[in-house]
């Protein structure tokens, strides 16, 4: 499929989900929806998982297509920008994706299931925000990255106003407490201390 079919895709699946449910999801609706055979979302998607991760994939792309090499400024400043513009990509699907997390956190199984793939998009959000995140320091980094991620997509699921401003408090709020997480685990110098040029 082209990008064009790929994001009409996406935004098929959204609106059936907002109608209808993650439950109430099933191959046949999205078909109808997207006006795909149930064949060729067959050769592409074996399970509703997968169409998950097709989310995801196309999400990270939105952030990485959009990342100017060398942006240069404060990490946190990378971080801040990375994942809203994350949440930029997101908004057209509004409805359909706060629903999904709605019925998410009311499902443990479905929230386990998405934690590796969402481990790689973060991965991928530290690389857009140019932070090494490898070996032993990705093992750390990574897991404080999605706890900022989730407190933000919180707060953006019960935020109706278009400047985001609530969304972005959280953010805000959330990077305090990893920055503050970091400086514990050593991963980040203590506040007022000098660090080598």
């Amino acid at each position: 499929m082209s990008e064009t079919q790929d994001n009409a895709l996406l935004a098929a699946l959204w609106r059936v989900v907002a109608a209808h449910g993650w439950q109430g999801l099933s191959m046949r609706r999205l078909a109808a929806e997207a006006g795909l055979p149930a064949a060729a979302l067959r050769d592409r998607f074996a399970t509703r998982c997968e169409l998950l991760l097709f989310h995801l994939r196309a999400v990270d792309a939105a952030v990485l297509q959009g990342t100017v090499p060398g942006q240069g400024g404060a990490a946190r400043d990378r971080i801040f920008d990375v994942l809203m513009r994350r949440i930029d990509a997101m908004q057209p699907h509004r409805a359909g994706l706060t629903r999904f997390l709605e019925e998410a956190r009311r499902n443990p199984g479905l929230s386990l299931a998405l934690l590796p793939p969402l481990a790689v998009s973060m991965r991928w959000m530290l690389d857009a925000a140019e932070i090494e995140a490898e070996g032993a320091l990705g093992a750390l980094m990574v897991p404080m990255m999605i706890g900022v991620w989730l407190a933000t997509l919180r707060a953006w699921a019960e935020d109706e106003q278009p400047d985001l401003a609530a969304t972005m408090a959280a953010l805000d709020r959330a990077l305090d407490r990893a920055e503050q997480a970091g400086r514990s685990l050593r991963l980040l110098p203590r506040a007022g201390t000098a660090t080598a040029a």
